[in-house]
């Protein structure tokens, strides 16, 4: 298993920072807080005052469904 991706009941939710968020969606900051805003994103997590992540598993059903809908030719 690697780097805690695995998925079921046992599985530990992994959380995503920011510049891994932005790596693996090819979007900027600015771009991600507007989708968020609009609805469009998975919402983050407050880890703490400052700081925020999102997790793995969200950001991958909503990739899942982004490369989906560019197939099926609908944006």
């Amino acid at each position: 298993m690697s780097r805690g991706t695995e998925e079921g009941p046992d599985a530990s939710p992994r959380i995503l920072r920011m510049p891994e968020v932005e790596a693996r969606t090819g979007l900027s900051r600015r771009s991600i807080r507007t989708l968020v805003e609009r609805g469009a994103f998975p919402q983050p997590i407050r880890l703490s005052r400052r700081t925020v992540g999102w997790l793995e598993s969200e950001l991958n059903t909503w990739l899942l469904a982004r490369v989906a809908r560019s197939r099926d030719g609908a944006e």
